[in-house]
């Protein structure tokens, strides 16, 4: 039987319950009144609603029910005192520029984790880091364990987030490999097999003079997409440094593919790092009056909107951004929780659209 305010203990539905005061509509249940709805302690009620142990079925079935009816939601401090977790994660980005923001990719990131914490507690803050001021206020939320673990989206090969990050014992899981560096947890494509895939489909056509337009030399997924060209071309003999290094930029593509064009004017193949280059590599040759598919064909990495969208629509490597954050969500979630999973690596597939279509097509 549960407990009256006054400590004595009272029958289920006494007259004392018509004696309660009324709750203001406006403010919240308290934990004393799931506990009296659900006929259990207060002690009770709480184990229950922060997971703990040593409560029946029978009564957390009981103390859920009551709080879900009344619409209870647990205080954050007693909740973080009652489990030692401050209720929320962190998502630190390495880039501040504008665009970053505007890529279909970040977004899709984001929206991968969100649904991931959506039946959890966890509350995601954003962090951009890669200013010194930044890089300062990461720091303090270490320091001050302000956090219950870390998301972080693959930084180069010499940041310096890395070695911040590097010094903390929060629980880290990374979106992507950082070059040169094996973090414990991880979520990544497989970059080396698509690209592969991207330069077998492109021999299967016919093409032999096939250059390459790759993202920057010092971003592990860049150097993974490199490879697996160079897998793809030199297993049959041909040459593998018809290569130009961009930042994965529109503007940068558009550049890359230009200067491919004036070294290798004879090139018939192209495989591009990234669709928003792809889409510029599109645009100049166009500009070159260079027909695609039937003069160049093209393919690019990511499956992104543009990739539609382009004219002719872009052939691309398929990667899974949004179950990327969503992965590397619940892996954090995971960890948190005690656990120690494996890393990662999410399939990529290639997607066939006009810009280079299939030998049978073509």
């Amino acid at each position: 039987m549960p407990d009256s305010p006054t400590g004595r203990r009272q029958p289920s539905g006494s007259a004392s319950d018509s004696l309660r005061p009324r709750r203001d509509a406006r403010s919240m249940p308290s934990l004393e009144e799931v506990a009296h709805r659900a006929g259990v302690s207060r002690s009770a009620a709480s184990r229950a609603l922060n997971n703990a142990p040593h409560v029946s079925p029978l009564k957390r079935e009981a103390i859920l029910k009551a709080a879900e009816e009344l619409g209870y939601v647990p205080n954050a401090t007693a909740r973080a005192l009652a489990t030692n977790k401050v209720g929320s994660v962190v998502l630190v980005v390495p880039n501040e520029e504008p665009g970053f923001f505007a890529d279909p990719f970040f977004s899709q990131i984001v929206v991968g984790i969100a649904t991931a914490l959506e039946k959890s507690d966890l509350v995601l803050t954003l962090m951009l880091a890669s200013s010194g001021e930044g890089s300062d206020r990461l720091k303090r939320l270490l320091r001050s364990r302000s956090a219950d673990g870390v998301m972080v989206l693959a930084t180069r090969k010499d940041d310096p987030l890395n070695d911040i990050i590097e010094s903390t014992d929060l629980p880290v899981v990374f979106c992507g490999r950082t070059l040169g560096r094996e973090p414990r947890w991880y979520v990544d494509a497989d970059n080396r097999g698509g690209a592969r895939l991207a330069a077998e489909h492109l021999l299967g056509a016919g093409r032999r003079r096939i250059a390459s337009i790759v993202g920057p030399m010092d971003s592990q997924a860049s150097v993974a997409r490199y490879q697996g060209f160079v897998d793809a071309v030199a297993a049959v003999g041909l040459p593998t440094d018809w290569i130009e290094e961009a930042d994965f930029t529109y503007d940068d593509g558009a550049r890359a593919m230009t200067t491919l064009l004036d070294r290798h004017p004879d090139l018939d193949a192209v495989f591009v790092g990234s669709d928003n280059m792809a889409a510029a590599a599109l645009r100049v040759l166009k500009a070159r009056e260079r027909s695609v598919p039937d003069d160049v064909m093209v393919v690019g990495f990511d499956d992104l909107a543009v990739a539609q969208q382009a004219e002719p629509s872009l052939t691309t490597v398929s990667q899974p951004i949004r179950s990327l954050g969503h992965e590397m969500a619940l892996m954090l979630m995971r960890v948190i929780d005690g656990e120690s999973p494996s890393p990662i690596i999410l399939p990529t597939h290639l997607v066939v659209r006009e810009s280079a279509p299939s030998a049978e097509r073509g």
